[in-house]
């Protein structure tokens, strides 16, 4: 070859400079992923307890280094990754959840006999898909988070094989994900076709120029908000949640229910404050009624659920449309409740599904509500400790969950959505029904039948210690975080 020829094609090959600040929480978790895959390759066969210790060491460091990143901006792969106060805040939130469902899991799927160092792999790969939702600055980018995050999700939701519920908990996961993930992908393709563009930036540029009168991008924006309503299970895309929720490990489910919701908020909320608010669609009027079924329903099923864990599902599609309030409301109160009590939401019920997870009857996990009859004369702290996590749940002070609620209905108020705050505080107290139902189990009932027992685990143990500080810290002191949530969402709103 003529080196003449070459030298000017040697010049056109300029790689670009990525800022490794922009990646580096993410980054350490999949590195973390990657070492527990090359350590499954060892000795010991075993036991992979140590599998589990070493998610746990990455995701650790993927928090510090979100603290010390606090405050920067940065940006990478030429905006389609971004690292900034809302990104961070989320990580905290995708970071706890992760961190409290690798405790759990240490001990619980050993006991189960499904130990492997896959399930630390895919919690991990799904940690990492959740982290770049937060972080997406590009519509393409939130598509590939969102199926890595997913795909992880379907694996880890029948990954006890042997269980014929976990088999059709997966199979329904992955039907309908595929189906939404079918609709947000038109959506891209629609929003494309009308602005020229995935980035978000340059989607809200389009916008500002008059793009957002375009029939094809107020369409692809609502098929965005399907493929968004799947990942929350807000009504009514709501229908996979009981079925998974009861079939998919505890630990898994707890997963689910925690680090995939918060995910699924911060790229909707990104995509609805940054991107689309232009759009001639009534996103308000739209939220407002998508708020007040979602709560709604899943406050009245709940209500007839026998099966904890079905029960808790519903009670998650209630607490999305408590969510959806805080995006209804708007604004950095609004918005920053709404990542206030994600926060909450994740230390809570993962502190109830924790609970769950270590007591067990006749040799299988005592989900029924008649297998906690009596409990509190057993284990009165076991029973102590899953009525802290209900009461929250409630939103009874000084409890996280009531100060989360407090900010949202008090969000919509200010902004002048009174019904829907009272919609809300109605729903609050038709969920006092069910939950202080199952406290009544537990205190002022007699046991029937084999004994419900305690499975001892020092992990989960410590795991619901750390959600237990969470649920009493953000009661008693939640201003700090609230300020932080709230300063997260204002470069977004300007």
């Amino acid at each position: 070859m003529n080196p003449q020829a070459a030298a000017p094609l040697a010049d056109a090959l300029v790689f670009p400079v990525v800022d490794l600040r922009a990646v580096l929480p993410v980054l350490i978790v999949a590195v973390a992923a990657a070492v527990v895959v090359l350590l499954d390759l060892l000795p010991p066969r075993g036991r992979k307890d140590h599998l589990g210790v070493v998610g746990l060491l990455g995701v650790v460091g993927s928090l510090a280094a979100t603290f010390w990143l606090w405050g920067g901006d940065a940006r990478a792969f030429r905006g389609m990754i971004v690292l900034d106060s809302y990104a961070l805040f989320f990580n905290l939130v995708i970071g706890y959840a992760t961190g409290l469902v690798l405790l759990l899991s240490m001990d619980y799927i050993r006991r189960e006999g499904m130990e492997a160092g896959e399930f630390y792999i895919l919690v991990l790969l799904a940690a990492v898909g959740m982290m770049l939702m937060a972080s997406a600055g590009d519509l393409i980018i939130i598509f590939l988070a969102l199926e890595t995050m997913s795909l992880s999700l379907y694996v880890l939701a029948g990954f006890f094989r042997t269980r014929a519920e976990a088999g059709e908990a997966s199979m329904k996961y992955f039907l309908l994900g595929a189906f939404a993930s079918a609709f947000f992908l038109y959506g891209i393709a629609l929003i494309f076709g009308a602005t020229g563009s995935t980035n978000l930036d340059r989607i809200a540029n389009a916008m500002a120029a008059g793009a957002g009168r375009d029939p094809m991008l107020v369409i692809g924006a609502g098929l965005l908000l399907v493929g968004f309503g799947f990942k929350i299970s807000s009504v009514p895309f709501h229908m996979w949640a009981a079925d998974v929720y009861e079939g998919a490990p505890t630990s898994v489910t707890a997963f689910i229910a925690t680090g995939s919701k918060a995910a699924a908020f911060a790229a909707l909320l990104r995509v609805l404050l940054s991107a689309v608010r232009g759009a001639s669609l009534d996103w308000t009027m739209l939220l407002w009624v998508m708020a007040a079924l979602t709560m709604t329903l899943g406050n009245v099923v709940a209500i007839a659920q026998q099966n904890l864990k079905r029960m808790l599902a519903y009670s998650s599609i209630a607490h999305v449309g408590y969510m959806l309030v805080g995006v209804v409301a708007g604004g950095a109160l609004g918005n920053g409740s709404v990542l206030f009590y994600l926060l909450v939401y994740t230390f809570t019920t993962a502190g109830a599904f924790g609970t769950i997870l270590l007591l067990e009857r006749g040799g299988h996990e005592a989900v029924r509500l008649e297998d906690f009859g009596g409990l509190a004369s057993r284990h009165p702290l076991i029973a102590l400790t899953l009525s802290v996590f209900l009461l929250s749940l409630v939103g009874i002070p000084p409890t996280a969950g009531f100060v989360g609620k407090f900010y949202l209905f008090g969000a919509a108020v200010r902004a002048g959505y009174i019904w829907l705050a009272v919609l809300g505080v109605l729903n609050s107290a038709v969920a006092a029904y069910y939950y202080l139902r199952l406290i009544v189990y537990m205190y002022m009932r007699e046991p029937e039948g084999a004994p419900t027992m305690l499975a001892p685990s020092f992990s989960g143990g410590l795991a619901l210690v750390v959600a237990l500080w969470g649920v009493i810290q953000l009661g008693i002191l939640p201003a700090p975080l609230l300020d932080l949530a709230q300063s997260a969402v204002l470069p977004l709103l300007r």
